[in-house]
């Protein structure tokens, strides 16, 4: 893995993945708004730059894990002389999630100043990426998704080539629809147990017992019986993730009958401030809807059966 590599963006999910390149030895310079997450990558080894332009200068293959289109066109800036520069023989590999229009267009942009661009978003929250297992998925011209499948290698248990941009993240948000229907499932099924005075952990044991238990399940079951709502996949996130699945769905015409219903209720969760809580912690919001729209406050104390504590309602 000789080329000089770049990674922008540093959250929940791009400090580990570039950790895990630093471990396995790339060359690798980092930028991220947050001077903290920039010291850990420098104390792994890595190099920091003071701006997303060094960046580029520095590496030959520049990899973006950042959170929605707007943080992505301020790291490239506006069109001109000063992007074309920057993109100029440089692969950019998106990881992050956005609108597969948003990709098409992108590609053609860092094309069209002469760069490769690369799709390359991931399935999987924090866990996996820590432990280098996540699912990537890999759109763009096949010699330079081979470029890149070395360095991506580290940070994925799979990889698999969709085809032509924007194939992978439209292949993301399908998994994505399935992702949110399970995970808001489990959610609602905690809750139905737990007004019905069935104790979350006898639920858990049952579920990860069953046949349709899976990683998965087995990680958000663990967080739904404890209360631990420690972000793996943020509600927020999941609340974007959403809205692009539905806002696509309209785009094609076709129907979205349960991302819809869960669009709403990830509004929920963020409207009553639990939008930095793992997408489990739905459960609150669903919690408030069985309370007639109670306020956070009082559905917090709100326990099996409607009695009061000091606990969540779960």
């Amino acid at each position: 893995m000789g080329a000089r590599v770049g990674f922008i963006g540093l959250g929940i999910m791009g400090e580990p993945m570039a950790l895990n390149l630093v471990r396995t030895g790339v060359a690798l310079t980092v930028w991220n708004r947050s001077e903290r997450a920039r010291r850990v990558l420098v104390d792994a080894g890595a190099t920091a730059a003071a701006e997303p332009a060094e960046v580029f200068a520095r590496s030959e293959i520049v990899i973006l894990m950042l959170a929605g289109t707007s943080a992505i066109d301020d790291v490239l800036g506006p069109d001109g002389a000063r992007r074309a520069e920057m993109l100029t023989g440089r692969t950019v590999v998106n990881m992050g999630t956005v609108p597969p229009e948003y990709s098409a267009r992108l590609a053609a942009e860092i094309t069209g100043a002469g760069g490769v661009f690369v799709e390359a978003p991931v399935s999987g929250s924090r866990r996996p990426a820590e432990e280098g297992t996540l699912v990537g998925m890999l759109a763009g011209p096949e010699d330079a998704v081979a470029r890149v499948t070395p360095i991506l290698e580290p940070l994925c248990g799979a990889l698999t080539f969709c085809g032509d941009v924007p194939s992978a993240l439209t292949m993301k948000l399908s998994v994505n629809v399935f992702l949110i229907a399970v995970v808001t499932g489990l959610a609602e099924s905690f809750h139905f147990a737990a007004q019905h005075g069935v104790p979350a952990t006898l639920l858990r044991q049952v579920l990860d017992a069953g046949q349709m238990s899976s990683p998965l399940s087995r990680v958000k079951t663990a967080k739904l019986a404890a209360e631990d709502w420690t972000p793996q996949a943020s509600i927020r996130d999941v609340l974007m993730n959403n809205e692009l699945i539905t806002e696509s769905a309209r785009t094609a015409g076709i129907a979205s009958p349960l991302l819809d219903v869960t669009r709403e209720l990830y509004a929920d969760a963020v409207a009553r401030g639990d939008g930095d809580l793992d997408m489990a912690a739905v459960v609150r919001a669903i919690s408030d809807r069985s309370a007639g729209g109670a306020s956070p406050e009082l559905t917090a104390g709100i326990q099996p059966g409607g009695t009061k504590s000091g606990a969540s309602s779960v």
